[in-house]
């Protein structure tokens, strides 16, 4: 069961008559770029839960995470603006002493096994020997500290190293390097009784045990936790300022209004009787819980697990898969921009727009590491950000090849299904761009990542057709975006539909953006550059994925990306009709159907207003995942929890509730009349939408501010 909030994460479990947890905070990146959890902690009370009586209730109104057996409880809860997290134990009318053990399985260093290092950013390509360096634990009387630092070389500098970028290394961005980050458990009443190991799952570990003074009705501790870069004495100075700022009742207090206030927001509620979507909407409300918990956070969600990640050997089976509880498939601190933008859409409707800032910033942070790429390999402006891309700014150690032929373009990356992906990272400029209408948030500071990324196209592909030829532009004064890629799949394309999509619409979204902040003059060079771009090409009645293409390597239906992300196409819209034809009869549309994973069908058939697709395909995303807990999808391509899973199947709720183009909103327009529903969701101008479907009639509709409404 996941619990949080800040950007702090458990997953809460009972075994034995004792209460576990995993505990994980964004941004604990280890030397290999693996994002490590912080430790396990055990909860056992002299006298145990009466299983037979035994409840586990994630309170989702307050955000705490309960355990009972009806006369003794035990509560866990997040502070949600500081990194600490309480645990507090009350029994009805007995006292009862209370044991907490820190477990660390990372006491020595622990050489990676060849699966186990795809949860770092080296994956197949490690280096022989590759560990995981061992953490620092410090046990005091009253509680226990541990940490884990970086040393000065890392990951970071095998990058640069191998990308030829050694000349500009000391103006990279580097957040690896001396980064240091854990926490310290404590309690006023907690004294050390002793250490203990043993092996939980597949892995080995060391304890810290400490006892409460005295038996008690009442008991309560915390763990502090600190993530720093530089020096341990800053480091220490970080984590006794957080733990001097704690007060309990206070604390306790800002928490549960927080997430009252969180859930007054949107939401989406089944209502009538025996409905199919009711889990659904359901497993909707609990995975947008687990997004709420990195609210605060300085790095974005993860798409491969978020903070909850478990044992690998209960998440998939195989030998191979007996590794310890840090394993992700895909990388910590590698960023895959196709998957982690499915996590972050669904905030724009939800009005979570605090959450969708670390994401943000993620770019923000590393753009500027991307122009010196384009700087230092080809002489020209413009941050060139890649698909697989580490939270540093540069391509993936593997995915840049390490077998690269002599003379290869020292900018390109070696791999067949990343080469020439570079438009990812117009989603997140586009979200940038909306948060904007959506609430008026001031983006001031993300417009200058937005321009570069977008200089990028205009003056690489005009490079490129320098080298090739005395014109830089084709016959009708057009871009020539060759080689390209429609996402992983349709590589080599000459004028890919995905990258044509992405460039005209935010480049649209950024002049009117500037046109309202009176820069004219930025507003003109967007307009020119809107003029050089070429067309998306039509076939056939249909969206083709490029002008051309040399082969199909993944299973995108990149040709439907007009439709969403960038709503080109739609209901309310032009072209519906070729949209509609696309989805149901391109060929490679329909063999590349699914729910699962990052799969987006669902999304499509809901922004086209397909009501029977989108209901078949809703069911298949948003049942109960294989796993205890409902919302733990996965692992899909991925890992689990599959977030991208859970996101995509958010998104593609919300697009059957409510759509929006231009001044109009359509109410229900891919919803089965059938199933009963509420909502409430955001609509840009800082509109919020509230409406019913009841006995097949929409009832209670209210629009803030009044806007015209269709369904």
């Amino acid at each position: 069961m996941p619990c949080g909030g800040g950007d702090v994460g458990m997953n809460v479990w009972v075994e034995d008559g004792d209460v576990l947890f995993y505990l994980s905070r964004s941004g604990c990146f280890d030397e290999n770029n693996t994002l490590l959890k912080l430790g396990r902690f055990r909860i056992h009370l002299s006298k145990p839960l009466n299983m037979a009586s035994f409840r586990q209730q994630l309170v989702l109104s307050d955000g705490y995470c309960q355990v009972t057996d009806g006369r003794q409880w035990i509560q866990l809860w997040a502070d949600v603006d500081k990194p600490v997290v309480h645990v507090e134990v009350s029994a009805e009318k007995e006292k009862t002493d209370v044991e907490v053990t820190y477990e660390s399985w990372r006491t020595r260093d622990l050489v990676l096994t060849q699966r186990e290092r795809f949860q770092t950013s080296y994956k197949f390509a490690a280096p022989k020997g590759l560990a995981t360096r061992h953490d620092s634990i410090v046990p005091h009387d009253d509680g226990v500290t541990f940490f884990h630092r970086n040393s000065d070389t890392t990951i970071f500098d095998a990058t640069v190293t191998q990308q030829h970028m050694d000349a500009v290394k000391e103006r990279l961005y580097n957040p690896l390097k001396n980064l240091i980050f854990g926490g310290q458990l404590h309690g006023d009443q907690l004294v050390f009784k002793g250490k203990t190991q043993g092996r939980y799952a597949s892995s080995d570990y060391e304890g810290w045990t400490y006892r409460s003074r005295r038996a008690s009705q009442h008991h309560a501790f915390h763990i502090t936790m600190a993530t720093t870069q530089g020096s341990l004495v800053a480091w220490s100075a970080a984590l006794r300022q957080t733990e001097q700022q704690i007060a309990l009742k206070r604390d306790r207090k800002a928490a549960r209004d927080w997430w009252h206030q969180f859930w007054q927001r949107s939401y989406v509620q089944a209502t009538g009787d025996g409905n199919a979507h009711h889990p659904l909407v359901r497993n909707y409300t609990l995975f947008r819980y687990m997004l709420g918990c990195n609210s605060r956070g300085q790095w974005p969600t993860k798409f491969n697990g978020g903070l909850f990640t478990f044992d690998p050997e209960y998440v998939t089976k195989g030998e191979e898969y007996r590794l310890s509880p840090d394993y992700r498939n895909w990388g910590g601190g590698v960023h895959t921009a196709q998957n982690q933008r499915l996590v972050y859409w669904p905030m724009l409707k939800n009005g979570d727009f605090d959450l969708l800032l670390p994401q943000l910033d993620f770019y923000l942070n590393i753009y500027q590491n991307a122009e010196e790429r384009s700087r230092l390999y080809w002489g020209h402006e413009g941050a060139c950000l890649t698909e697989q891309i580490e939270n540093y700014g540069l391509p993936c150690y593997p995915e840049y090849g390490t077998k690269r032929p002599e003379g290869f373009d020292p900018g390109m990356e070696r791999n067949a299904w990343l080469e020439y992906e570079w438009d990812t990272c117009l989603e997140f400029c586009m979200m940038a761009l909306e948060a904007h209408r959506y609430c008026g948030m001031d983006i001031s500071r993300y417009v200058p990542m937005i321009n570069s990324c977008l200089r990028f196209f205009d003056e690489h592909y005009q490079y490129l057709a320098n080298l090739r030829g005395a014109k830089k532009l084709d016959g009708n004064g057009k871009l020539v975006l060759y080689p390209g890629s429609g996402g992983e799949t349709y590589k080599g394309a000459y004028n890919a539909t995905s990258t044509i999509a992405a460039l005209r619409t935010v480049t649209q979204s950024l002049m009117d953006y500037e046109k309202e902040n009176n820069n004219y003059q930025l507003s003109i060079i967007n307009y020119q550059f809107l003029n050089r771009l070429p067309d998306i090409t039509i076939r056939d009645g249909m969206i083709a994925p490029a002008l051309h293409y040399e082969r199909v390597q993944n299973t995108e239906t990149m040709q439907l990306y007009p439709v969403f992300p960038w709503r080109m196409y739609g209901v309310g819209r032009p072209g519906l009709d070729i949209a509609r034809n696309t989805y149901q009869n391109d060929s490679l549309a329909v063999k590349f159907r699914s729910h699962v994973g990052w799969k987006q069908d669902a999304i499509w058939a809901a922004c086209l207003g397909l009501t029977d697709e989108a209901a078949r395909l809703i069911q298949l995303k948003l049942k109960d995942g294989p796993h205890r807990f409902p919302a733990f999808w996965g692992p899909g391509f991925d890992w689990a929890p599959d977030h991208n899973w859970g996101g995509s199947g958010m998104i593609a709720m919300q697009e059957m509730l409510l759509q929006e183009v231009g001044d109009t909103l359509y109410l229900f327009p891919a919803w089965p009349r059938q199933w009963d529903v509420r909502f409430k969701l955001h609509a840009s101008g800082n509109t919020t939408v509230e409406a019913e479907l009841r006995d097949g009639k929409v009832v209670g509709v209210k629009v803030t501010p009044e806007r015209k409404v269709v369904y």
